[in-house]
């Protein structure tokens, strides 16, 4: 998962001098904003959220053949810079009728342009999708994004590993950090193998330890950094430290080398998002010597929990002409259409946050590379568990920050230090 740059949040002012006329002028023909018969979509990564959207279009053109939508794929960095500098211009030109946006990136957008994108409450009933994708997707009371993946998290794990270790597959639920440890322990012991990969510059591991607590780098306001005071982080950080001193992490720099330890077996476990699934799938041979098991909890958290969320995305309508019929797009799929989901479940892997498509008997089958195991029903089940979080504005400006000092933590400097220069870092930095 790449860094990508924070938001800019200098336009608020130029997008509410912004007025209706700029959107009028932009209006192909004269047509009224809802009126389009020709929409415009913009999202990232053709194996997943494009084949997704294929699937839609095609769903969609049962509902209103005469509707043209248009996929154009971007890379995701892309699609930050080009969203920033239209809405930085003032004018509505140029810009999509729906786009994708990664979760962690979606109140910083909301927040700086509140104009931009078009009110979503009464087309979809939030209600009917995973309840910590809503924090993300709405504000101020008002829902904006269409919650699309679940970035539910597990804890894949090589079955022969952990057997020749000592370990059965009931020895892997519930686990906790400490416990995760123990294990890496035994396993490169007996096996030669580390338990876990990591990118020093990701610190997506402790995103995931700390969401399951219910904790973020940011308060509840989604904007005052939570870091010095912040229990849950400060717990993450130095289990992060213990697995490097016990000598069970296997270091990658990116992610052609994060899916080769995998694929190679130089490691026992990935702990991340279901996303990883199809990656993990790719090695034919290892059929049969996998599983998944629930996210390890902090172990000195009361209010950690075995789930949590790494990753995740949401569609968003902007206010553009169009934005009626793009806004019936998402409603008549991603916003309701079970069947379809189940499709994308079946053709790419799509872990729903819709709640009615964990029923789908697609994710009751048993998946013979996990030696049977329902791992979707899985999944859907740790879905409901994810303790909902407000990402805020500033999760990777923060991110940034900490990623330099838990090299400092790494090379001796005291935790209590480490936060609190992080803490002072961030109020600098993020206003």
């Amino acid at each position: 998962m790449k860094k990508l740059s924070v938001v800019l949040l200098t336009s608020v002012l130029v997008l509410s001098a912004c007025s209706s006329k700029s959107e009028e002028s932009n209006t192909s023909g004269g047509e009224a904003a809802g009126k389009s018969k020709e929409i415009t979509v913009w999202a990232w990564d053709p194996a997943f959220n494009i084949a997704a959207l294929e699937a839609a279009k095609e769903v969609y053109s049962a509902t209103d053949p005469d509707v043209k939508v248009n996929i154009i794929e971007y890379a995701q960095a892309d699609i930050i810079q080009k969203l920033n500098t239209g809405l930085n211009s003032g004018t509505t030109s140029g810009l999509p009728n729906i786009v994708l946006i990664e979760d962690y990136r979606a109140q910083s957008f909301l927040s700086a342009y509140p104009d931009a994108f078009h009110e979503l409450s009464g087309s979809i009933k939030p209600e009917d999708f995973a309840e910590y994708k809503l924090g993300p997707t709405s504000l101020n009371g008002k829902q904006y994004g269409v919650p699309f993946d679940s970035g539910a998290t597990g804890l894949y794990y090589r079955t022969d590993y952990l057997e020749q270790a000592g370990y059965k597959a009931k020895d892997m639920e519930n686990l906790n950090w400490d416990q995760y440890i123990e294990i890496g322990k035994a396993v490169k012991e007996k096996t030669g193998k580390k338990i876990i990969t990591l990118d020093p510059n990701d610190l997506g591991i402790i995103r995931s330890m700390i969401q399951s607590a219910g904790s973020w780098y940011l308060a509840e306001d989604g904007k005052t950094p939570d870091i010095v005071t912040n229990a849950a982080l400060k717990e993450s950080f130095m289990i992060y430290k213990k697995m490097m001193e016990a000598d069970i992490v296997n270091i990658h720099s990116d992610w052609s080398q994060f899916i080769a330890a995998i694929n190679k077996g130089t490691i026992a476990t990935v702990p991340t998002g279901n996303w990883i699934t199809p990656s993990i799938k790719q090695e034919a041979s290892q059929s049969g010597k996998w599983a998944v098991a629930s996210f390890p909890k902090l172990p000195g958290n009361a209010k950690s929990v075995n789930a949590s969320n790494l990753g995740g995305s949401s569609w968003y309508v902007m206010n553009v002409p169009g934005a009626e019929t793009a806004t019936d797009f998402l409603a008549s799929t991603f916003g309701s259409n079970v069947e379809m989901y189940q499709k994308l479940l079946k053709d790419i892997g799509v872990v729903s946050t819709f709640k009615a498509a964990s029923t789908v008997d697609a994710y009751s089958q048993e998946d013979p590379f996990f030696s049977g195991q329902k791992i979707y029903a899985d999944f859907a089940l740790w879905t409901e568990k994810i303790p909902n979080v407000n990402y805020g504005m500033h999760t990777y400006a923060i991110e940034d920050i900490l990623a330099v000092e838990m090299q400092n933590y790494l090379n001796g400097k005291e935790i209590d230090s480490v936060l609190k220069d992080a803490q002072s870092q961030a109020e600098t930095q993020v206003k």
